[in-house]
């Protein structure tokens, strides 16, 4: 296979305004001819600098300590979906690093939040995930003290030997708990900004894309072997698919991605599919593609457009799955890799094909577990399934050993790529990486905005 070796970008360019030759992401929408939605239009980029990001940050215990006590607990992080907790008295633990949290759909269907821990000898109340079944209170499998679930004290077994404890100074620690689009987030810093504030322009982008309809329909956990902002950092480019998932260079323009900052903790890519990568040197045919992407070509009508005509077929096969009407769906809504990042660890899909929400969570300084949530489409009945229940995979589980689960080689591929990369930064005697000014920015802003904590 042959690749195009471009030359250096234009030395009259200021720092970060170079760009790979070819069809941009707005040209390949204005090609497309359908109207995406206005937030899809915008593109929003600054340089941050070009300076090397030390290694230690991947692979020192003391900065991963730091992070755990001065980012994890200050910082909005989606902990769960209302729909785990659909009814009052149901509970949910969401858990990172050493912090534990308790979920809980009150009788008023408030969700409330606690920490996970008993206030008499601090006995968790569960564990992590989903709770099961609905309870009247909060009881402690220690001791059975239990607690409204408002937070308030209840009952204390064996009342008469603690004349010193009232609901004054015995109720659970409240954490702060607020919810968007059907995600519920929580956050350990009392004095925390507004979650709406917190979340920038992603409010206002999702009014296209009502995420509180969608339901879990697979959920999976993964060990990956590797730092987890290393991890993480994977999914915030397109700059690897060349060489990590080269099969893809026939249906994917990953170099001519955009890349979108929208402050210290949004940021975006979209990166086009049905689109040859601009490394190719040969000319692909529309039957060709059409084929890469899993079609028959002769079934691709004469002078038709391979990206369309796939697009077309996405809408009535995925329409039909999931008994909703996709006809006003854009083609690069239902085709392509439209990707939002909320610091620290979640990240937001709002298309139709690529319909995933990702989330990392430290385990140790080596290690991370990384969740996929793909969100499905409420039928138009509005009826909403149970959200699926969690399958893990260890470090050495491959993705294929899940029923039809298309993204199985790609992320296989990425977890491969993790543990050398994990080795190599721990042999490495330049002690730093060396970032592109633009494809690569989403990671330099998320580490700037770490050591904001920091």
């Amino acid at each position: 296979m042959r690749y195009d070796q471009t030359e250096p970008s234009d030395p009259s360019l200021a720092p970060g305004e170079a760009r790979c030759p070819g069809p941009s992401m707005q040209d390949i929408m204005d090609a497309d001819g359908d109207n995406p939605p206005a937030a899809m239009r915008i593109e929003e980029f600054e340089f941050l600098g070009d300076e090397d990001i030390d290694l230690g940050r991947y692979t020192d215990q003391a900065f991963y300590d730091a992070e755990i006590e001065r980012m994890w607990s200050r910082t909005w992080q989606w902990a769960c979906r209302e729909e785990h907790i659909p009814e009052p008295g149901q509970q949910y633990v969401y858990e990172v690093g050493p912090y534990s949290i308790l979920l809980v759909r009150d009788q008023n269907m408030a969700i409330n939040a606690f920490v996970n821990s008993c206030p008499h000898r601090a006995m968790q109340f569960a564990k992590a995930g989903p709770v099961g079944g609905r309870r009247s209170a909060i009881r402690c499998p220690f001791h059975g003290m239990s607690f409204n679930l408002d937070g308030s004290l209840k009952e204390i077994p064996c009342r008469w030997d603690f004349p010193h404890l009232d609901e004054s100074n015995f109720a659970l620690t409240s954490v702060r708990c607020e919810s968007w689009a059907g995600f519920v987030f929580v956050n350990l810093d009392d004095d925390a900004e507004p979650l709406t504030d917190y979340l920038e322009v992603l409010p206002d982008h999702f009014q296209h894309w009502p995420m509180d309809d969608r339901y879990i329909a697979l959920h999976v956990e993964k060990v990956l072997p590797a730092n987890w902002k290393m991890a993480m950092e994977a999914f915030l480019e397109a700059y690897h698919v060349l060489e990590t998932h080269s099969q893809a260079v026939f249906t994917a323009s990953d170099a001519n991605a955009q890349y979108d900052i929208f402050g210290k903790n949004v940021s975006r890519f979209m990166h086009a599919v049905g689109v040859p990568s601009p490394h190719l040197r040969e000319d692909v045919s529309q039957e060709k593609l059409f084929a890469k992407l899993g079609r028959n070509p002769a079934d691709l009508p004469k002078g038709a457009s391979a990206r369309a005509t796939h697009a077309d077929l996405l809408r009535k096969e995925y329409g039909e799955a999931f008994a909703v009407d996709l006809s006003n769906v854009s083609t690069s809504e239902m085709m392509d890799s439209i990707e939002y990042f909320v610091f620290p660890n979640t990240f937001f899909f709002p298309g139709i094909n690529i319909r995933l929400c990702y989330r990392f969570r430290p385990i140790d300084v080596d290690h991370c577990l990384h969740e996929i949530f793909l969100l499905q489409p409420l039928p138009a009945s509005g009826e909403r399934p149970a959200p699926a229940k969690p399958v893990r995979l260890e470090v050495e589980d491959s993705y294929t050993t899940l029923d039809n689960f298309p993204l199985a080689e790609i992320l296989d591929q990425d977890t491969e790529n993790l543990a050398m990369q994990r080795a190599g930064a721990k042999a490495s005697k330049k002690g730093a990486q060396s970032l592109g000014n633009y494809q690569e920015a989403r990671i330099r802003r998320m580490n700037m905005t770490l050591d904001e904590y920091l």
